[in-house]
């Protein structure tokens, strides 16, 4: 009968580590979703759309930048309002999606091009979001960058 137990209580811990390891989409989710809301971040901050940026990320949202600079939803939205920030490319590729019932992480390379401050720049580096579905939708609870050597 200990046996027995035992064997039933290793089965359910492995049951459960394999679903934590690698998740199944959820009813209200989908990799294809989570990719266009990432699609539609670059091009909110390529057009300075702090308004569409703005319905993607959820009010607790925090940023921590690949200079270790640390933001708030607020802070990063106006961040994202000064043109002399003037990217010209803001692509990601790489990208893995990792669903969770109500949430996601999204882990990818990113490519920024362009100006700041009217020098050039060309960075290439990693990504990590996480995702809520929240209400009804998916918003990004925090972003964190690091940036790759080329």
């Amino acid at each position: 009968m200990m046996k027995r137990a035992l064997i039933v209580c290793v089965l359910w811990l492995a049951g459960s580590f394999g679903h934590a390891q690698n998740p199944v989409d959820s009813s209200h989710g989908s990799k294809t979703l989570l990719l266009a809301l990432e699609n539609a971040w670059n091009k909110a901050q390529l057009l300075h759309d702090s308004k569409a940026l703005d319905g993607l990320l959820a009010g607790t949202f925090i940023s921590t930048d690949n200079d270790g600079t640390f933001m708030t939803k607020a802070q990063f939205l106006a961040d994202n309002s000064d043109l002399s920030y003037a990217a010209s490319l803001m692509t990601n590729s790489d990208e893995q999606v990792f669903l969770y019932e109500d949430a996601a992480v999204v882990a990818g390379t990113y490519h920024a091009k362009g100006s700041y401050k009217g020098k050039p720049f060309d960075h290439y580096g990693r990504f990590t979001d996480t995702w809520v579905y929240a209400n009804g939708k998916w918003l990004c609870v925090a972003t964190h960058t690091s940036t790759l050597k080329k």
